[in-house]
């Protein structure tokens, strides 16, 4: 009988933004001051999570998925569809825009486009994050980006801890500084900058994609009201949908002592983002990554005093 739960060993992505919360209040072994992003479930080249238990253990997840298809309900495709990271941003991101799946297969050697959400983990009291613009025209745009009008084009938004945050491909996006996500998104790691803040990097300034930037934008950008999903109190052992796309679902679980649920899913991402408690009989605490097999996913059996993100295809 195959394992139900496959624990994660994440990768690890230091950035001129990173710091070291992921460190300090997850608890990684992570060395420096400038840690970004835990990739906590990846299969992406770039880096990759590493099964920690049972007969998989040491084996990668890409090794999994390419070798082991019956964990993931035999699911079709060429590459682990997802990429679940918590990300940490002590300063701010650059300014940036994802293709869609065409561009990104016609223009990136055959990339996955990327489609993504930020569940607000934490945030200043006055948080707010960059979701669109406010062009009303791919001329308009052009306009701003060219002559460098960034306060006039970009939009910002208030957010608070629980807020989902949609950011579908083509939409004009950026994490502030202070606040830390947890991010569901497809398999790429095609990200192209419209603006840096004129930082350096090693003493040069990183590379803007200011050509595919204009081709991929979205003008109009959606309304901010279908970007900003707020959620209300989660109720104790029951599955709260937080955003359904054509890539991805993500819920939340707020276990508090023993719960349990059915699913039709070929297999589940989950991780764990306070408390801690057991996946089936797996230890698991903050910061926990995992994949639930086909196996497990048929009825998922949680206990603890936890919540744990889950994603599915």
């Amino acid at each position: 009988m195959m394992d139900k739960v496959i624990l994660l060993k994440p990768y690890f992505s230091h950035t001129i933004w990173g710091g070291t919360k992921l460190r300090d209040e997850f608890g990684y072994d992570e060395p420096g001051d400038d840690i970004g992003e835990c990739w906590g479930i990846s299969a992406h080249p770039a880096g990759e999570a590493v099964a920690e238990n049972g007969e998989y253990a040491g084996l990668k997840l890409s090794e999994l998925w390419n070798g082991h298809k019956e964990l993931f309900g035999n699911a079709s495709g060429d590459r682990f569809p997802l990429l679940i990271k918590i990300i940490d941003a002590k300063k701010d991101l650059s300014i940036q825009v994802h293709p869609d799946d065409a561009y990104a297969a016609e223009h990136e050697n055959g990339s996955l486009g990327k489609n993504e959400c930020w569940y607000v983990l934490d945030c200043p009291e006055d948080g707010e994050l960059i979701a669109g613009h406010n062009a009303s025209s791919k001329e308009e745009l052009c306009d701003m980006i060219d002559n460098g009008r960034w306060d006039e084009l970009i939009r910002r938004v208030k957010v608070k801890p629980g807020d989902m945050i949609r950011i579908d491909a083509g939409t004009v996006h950026a994490i502030t500084a202070g606040v830390c996500v947890l991010e569901t998104q497809q398999s790429s790691d095609v990200t192209y900058r419209l603006y840096d803040y004129g930082r350096l990097q090693n003493g040069k300034p990183r590379p803007l994609h200011l050509d595919k930037s204009k081709d991929v934008i979205e003008v109009p950008s959606a309304p901010a009201e279908k970007q900003v999903l707020r959620r209300e109190c989660v109720s104790d052992n029951t599955v709260t949908e937080l955003v359904k796309t054509e890539y991805f679902t993500v819920a939340k679980v707020k276990v508090n002592g023993e719960c349990a649920f059915d699913t039709d899913a070929g297999f589940i991402c989950a991780s764990v983002i306070k408390g801690s408690g057991k996946v089936f009989d797996k230890n698991v605490k903050k910061g926990s990554h995992m994949l639930i097999t086909a196996e497990g996913a048929k009825k998922v059996k949680l206990s603890g005093d936890m919540e744990i993100i889950i994603s599915r295809v």
